[in-house]
């Protein structure tokens, strides 16, 4: 049994590029529009969500390293319909622009990695919350030459017992793309569907064990920046108003004091930064002091809350046929654990606004109880 209170350290065996299947054209474009872009935290905060998979006992070719190996090819068939996961962030009109996120097809990252502890003893561990980030990998966006940050990677991790995690981090800017747009479950299809058509094959192609030199240690050139778990994530729903359209900050704030009353500690700050998704091609970014924001005129029962991971419907989004992930976990990190606010609409099918998805997260103390 491992020292409940010891955080292993993974080892990174491989790191590979995935570009989506096919060439990106037109390039897409989603305007990035930030009053203070470092003050907002754009380039330093992201989406991490972990997937804990038990080994089958009667399957002795399904571990992290043949998972890995089709994911290669699952990714890059899934980033066909969303390359901008694969793109990268830049200044517009020759690098003094505007802030733009382009899908210029440069790929989204894939590590493969090990580490020396069985998954149910990982998850006992004392610390378990602090030890969640060797499973992630996820690298600062570069605020000055931000072109050549990627904005998307993925990390399968391989435990002792031949369990595995599947760790997937994102720019907070692709929030939209993970919550509402569903692409995990896009993703883990295509996957589910290669995987059942290629079983005679036995291994993937890109299969780690048959291609690296065992001696090779990529952690000192990889260094990964993730941040540990140190806050909290629930997300609400409102129906369509005109206010949810025109006063998004307003119900951005209704819905931070509204998780704070959850958390029983009082104010948690005076200042939040708001992320606001303007239109399917336009995402806006600002601090908000409190008293800068309007009161909303929304009664409390017309917010409906939820787990973000509940709302995702992450414990059902599966890579393995028929088999549901062990645990999910999930979180959003940033550098200096400022308090978040996303504002996602929905669109039915006329492309009029349906509801407003509001995702708060907040420093925790003690876990909100619903």
């Amino acid at each position: 049994m491992s020292n409940s209170r010891v955080v292993p350290k993974s080892q990174i065996e491989a790191m590979q590029t995935v570009p989506p299947y096919r060439v990106t054209d037109p390039r897409q474009v989603l305007k990035v529009s930030a009053e203070d872009p470092i003050g907002s935290s754009i380039f330093k905060a992201s989406l991490n969500i972990i997937h804990f998979c038990d080994k089958p006992a009667d399957d002795d070719d399904d571990s992290g390293w043949h998972v890995a190996g089709w994911i290669k090819e699952s990714l890059g068939r899934a980033l066909k319909d969303e390359p901008l996961l694969s793109g990268r962030l830049r200044r517009g009109e020759d690098g003094h622009g505007d802030l733009e996120i382009v899908s210029n097809d440069s790929g989204v990252r894939l590590f493969e990695a090990k580490i020396d502890i069985k998954m149910k003893d990982f998850l006992a561990l004392e610390d378990v919350k602090k030890a969640e980030s060797q499973l992630v990998y996820w690298k600062d966006i570069d605020e000055l030459n931000p072109q050549f940050s990627p904005l998307f990677y993925v990390q399968v991790t391989n435990f002792q017992c031949r369990g595995y995690s599947i760790g997937i981090s994102c720019s907070i800017l692709f929030a939209d793309v993970l919550i509402t747009d569903n692409f995990l479950e896009k993703w883990a299809t295509i996957h589910r569907d290669i995987v059942s058509r290629n079983k005679e094959a036995k291994l993937p192609i890109f299969y780690i064990p048959n291609l690296k030199a065992a001696s090779v240690n990529l952690n000192s050139l990889f260094a990964s920046t993730i941040r540990e778990r140190v806050s909290q994530t629930v997300i609400y729903k409102i129906g369509t108003t005109s206010e949810m359209v025109d006063l998004k900050e307003n119900v951005a704030l209704l819905c931070l004091e509204e998780a704070e009353k959850k958390l029983g500690k009082g104010k948690t700050s005076s200042e939040f930064v708001l992320l606001v998704k303007e239109s399917p091609n336009v995402i806006k970014a600002r601090n908000w002091k409190k008293s800068e924001v309007g009161k909303s005129h929304l009664e409390n029962d017309e917010v409906k809350s939820s787990y973000l991971k509940g709302y995702m419907g992450m414990d059902e989004v599966s890579f393995r046929e028929g088999s549901k992930p062990a645990m999910v976990s999930y979180w959003i990190g940033s550098e200096n654990g400022s308090v978040q606010a996303i504002a996602i609409p929905s669109y039915d099918k006329l492309g009029d606004p349906s509801h407003l998805n509001v995702i708060i997260t907040i420093p925790y103390e003690n876990e909100i109880i619903y």
